[in-house]
Parts: structure tokens; C-alpha cells; sequence
């Protein structure tokens, strides 16, 4: 089905065909089958908040396409990016589990789509299906290691260029192993900078020394990274 933005809205969970190893869209057949019955469909636009960071937890999100930030705010108003998921990614999972208030704002920062559960539905699918509830604690799991390593890099990293080497290395990973790289980069400065804990003045001058060091370069609203090898060196120095 054709919708705003451009997207194929994927409304069946059992003839979606990017049924990856995410933890709700690779599962057994039966337990598929009554996801599909308990999550509703909705497109979202760039910029739509999916839920915000205090709330009280409805339930999760299912990214299905598009991207979405998760930031968490001080009182003075500083923000600290500490993800950007990606579709498969289910969002607001530790609070529905915990039943304690979102710990993150889900922000779209292009148009998506997500499949919302209820938290009632997801607790009582998780008691019916013992493997869902395996997966979910393997992915609270892999969510507190993200979470550590997050504060290591914050904390124990002094050098922004250090902290923006790193974020580029995990960019490139993830787009794969072409030469050059090429990442589609969706995120302004000012977002960079609350990802690595910095100013926005600091990451476009980082961007500006990393152009005259040859280590990247835009073509359009594209960044190839020439030299991953000297990012690394840079990371592991």
C-alpha cells in the first residue's frame, strides 16, 4: 500500500519482506501470527515525537522504515543524543518492561513508519510466547552494553575529534565495506554535537580539518569517508 512520504506501508507482519534477525520481525511462525493481531500501523512525518522522555509508558514502537533519534534532556536544557535506530529497532522496550516512565524522547527524524503495542498486549504476549521473552532479554541486554559503551566514549574520551572518529567508524561499519564509504548523512551539527557530547561551532570546525586532512568529503548530502584506516588510528591512539 502506497502512503504520504513515499513509503510502502508494510500493514502485515506475515508477508512483510524484510522479515531480518530483528527482535519482532524474525519469529516463529504462531507467535508472528498474533503480533501481527496485537500492533497497530501508523506513518509518521519528520519530526513527530513518538513518545517523550517522563512519560508514562503506553507501550513499544516497532520501527518498520525510516529513522528515529532518542535523546534525553538536562534541566538547563542540554541534550544528549544516545542512539539513532533504525528500522527493526523497537523503541521504549526497558520502560514497557519496567513499567517506569520513558527514560528517552523518540523523536522521527525523517517520515517512518512504526508498529505500536500496547504495553497489556506485549506483557501478555511475552508470557505466551516463552521465545519472544528470551529475545527480549537478549535485547535489554545488547541495549545496556550500547548504554556502557555510550558512557566510555563520553566519559573517558577528552578529544572531540576522537569522539566524532569513532562515531564515523560506526557509521562506516554499518553502511558496509565499500571503498570509499559512503554515508547518507541525514543528521544536522547541532545533532552531531549531542551525539558526541560537543558544540555544534566544534563539529563543523572537526568536519572542516577532517575535509583538509583528506579523511572525508560530501558529495551532496552524502559523506565518504576516503581514509578509514587514519579514523581508526585516531580512535585506537
Amino acid at each position: 500500500m502506497r502512503a504520504p512520504y513515499g513509503l510502502n506501508i508494510l500493514d502485515n507482519c506475515l508477508a512483510c519482506p524484510m522479515r531480518e534477525e530483528h527482535l519482532f520481525c524474525h519469529l516463529p511462525e504462531t507467535a508472528l501470527q498474533r503480533l501481527n493481531e496485537i500492533k497497530s500501523t501508523a506513518v509518521y512525518p519528520k519530526s513527530a515525537m513518538l513518545f517523550i522522555e517522563g512519560q508514562q509508558p503506553r507501550g513499544v514502537f516497532v520501527l518498520c522504515a525510516g529513522k528515529a533519534k532518542l535523546s534525553t534532556s538536562s534541566a538547563e536544557g542540554r541534550t544528549v543524543i544516545t542512539r539513532i535506530s533504525e528500522p527493526g529497532d523497537v523503541l521504549g522496550l526497558s520502560a514497557t518492561i519496567s513499567n517506569r516512565p520513558y527514560e528517552v524522547t523518540a523523536e522521527m527524524i525523517e517520515p517512518g513508519q512504526a508498529n505500536f503495542i500496547t504495553r497489556d498486549a506485549l506483557m501478555h504476549f511475552l508470557r505466551e510466547h516463552g521465545v519472544v521473552a528470551l529475545r527480549v532479554a537478549e535485547e535489554l541486554s545488547r541495549n545496556y552494553y550500547t548504554a556502557y559503551e555510550r558512557i566510555r566514549t563520553l566519559g573517558l574520551t577528552n578529544s572531540p575529534s576522537e569522539r566524532f572518529a569513532k562515531l564515523l567508524l560506526g557509521w562506516s561499519n554499518a553502511a558496509g565495506n565499500g571503498d570509499p564509504l559512503q554515508v547518507k548523512l541525514m543528521l544536522t551539527h547541532e545533532e552531531i554535537a549531542e551525539i558526541i557530547g560537543t558544540t555544534r561551532e566544534t563539529v563543523s570546525r572537526l568536519l572542516s580539518q577532517f575535509k583538509r586532512k583528506q579523511l572525508v568529503q560530501f558529495k551532496g548530502a552524502n559523506l565518504i569517508i576516503r581514509n578509514k584506516a587514519a579514523l581508526e588510528d585516531m580512535v585506537n591512539s
